[in-house]
């Protein structure tokens, strides 16, 4: 399958508004999975920390023992951004093997900046980040193959 037919196809899927397809044609197999806009996963990229409750006491003694109040929270878990891989593809995280990253941990980022590259069928494409901030992690070590949706970076949004 050459990039014109599959360029095709995935103008046909959006058209049909068809949200998941899968194509095997020989050794090759294609999966596409659309899902709603980035901006929607937005709630959905928070870390949240689920305190256990304690477990309630046994024996003769539970009934005359006061309640024992929950912990405080420590700290508020901060809103992170997770960005996630648009295709399927190997990561690099430089323009050429022996470059500089284009990003690491510590650094900041604005809105377009790119973040790495993703080669999918002999093609390089760009991943940008969507919202300014710090990166905070790398989730993904270089030339690594990674999937479609697969979490790559977490950014600190600017405030």
């Amino acid at each position: 399958m050459n990039q014109k037919e599959l360029k095709e196809l995935i103008e046909f899927l959006i058209e049909k508004d068809i949200t998941e397809f899968e194509l095997e044609r020989g050794d090759v197999r294609i999966r596409i999975k659309r899902g709603a806009p980035e901006a929607a996963h937005t709630p959905a990229d928070r870390i949240i920390t689920v305190h256990p409750a304690p477990a309630p006491p046994s024996g003769p003694s539970a009934a005359a023992a006061p309640p024992v109040p929950p912990p405080e929270p420590t700290h508020v878990e901060e809103a992170l951004h997770i960005v996630h891989s648009p295709i399927v593809g190997t990561y690099y995280e430089s323009p050429s093997p022996g470059s500089p990253p284009f990003v690491k941990p510590g650094d900041h980022v604005e809105v377009g900046q790119v973040l790495c590259i993703v080669e999918a069928m002999k093609l390089m494409n760009e991943i940008e980040a969507d919202v300014a901030g710090e990166i905070v992690k790398m989730l993904v070590k270089n030339g690594q193959p990674i999937e479609y949706g697969q979490d790559l970076f977490v950014i600190r949004p600017k405030k």
